[in-house]
């Protein structure tokens, strides 16, 4: 990333708001190590504890991606695409997922689009998460298995879904190949 770091503008955030670890951790409901983890060795294992992060901090999820232009209508050309976040299942595990943000660029926005590449994942791997919240995803490649709450379904190219985050879930890649979605995320204010 060219720009700095997502742990980096955390800690950045925490700092000029003049907020401990301590403090972001009771205001998140995550351990302190979780967030030190996340400011200095940019580990991110869901969506679900970055959004607590960003609501403990009080900014919106998209700040941590956001840049400092401002453009109306955002137009993002598939070969300008970059790697923004990629959620690792610790230091030394390869990588669940990789985003690509679409929503760059217009700091006003109210929803987080993403095409995401999902990687394999081994079932110990797949950790249940919640979120307020609302997502849209449409498989592009691949298949994707999306657990939710205690039904299981399977995607192929083509198919969507449309749930809400607070319910918990898992999307993973079925198979021994990646899977490749598009992804819409709102988070109320």
């Amino acid at each position: 990333m060219s720009q700095a770091s997502i742990g980096k503008k955390i800690k950045k955030h925490r700092d000029m708001e003049e907020i401990s670890l301590e403090e972001l951790s009771r205001r998140s409901g995550l351990d302190t190590d979780f967030i030190r983890s996340v400011e200095e060795d940019d580990i991110y294992p869901s969506l679900g504890p970055l959004l607590k992060i960003a609501r403990g901090l009080g900014v919106r999820l998209g700040t941590f991606l956001d840049d400092t232009v401002v453009q109306d209508p955002l137009i993002v050309r598939e070969k300008d695409r970059q790697e923004e976040l990629t959620m690792l299942k610790g230091k030394e595990k390869p990588a669940a997922l990789r985003f690509y943000s679409l929503g760059k660029g217009k700091s006003d926005r109210k929803m987080e689009p993403f095409f995401i590449e999902v990687f394999p994942e081994p079932p110990q791997d797949k950790k249940l998460s919640s979120h307020e919240g609302e997502e849209f995803i449409i498989v592009v490649a691949g298949e994707i298995e999306l657990v939710y709450g205690h039904e299981t379904h399977v995607l192929k190219a083509g198919d969507s879904v449309y749930y809400n985050s607070i319910v918990p879930h898992n999307v993973s890649a079925r198979g021994e190949g990646p899977a490749r979605i598009y992804a819409v995320l709102y988070f109320p204010e």
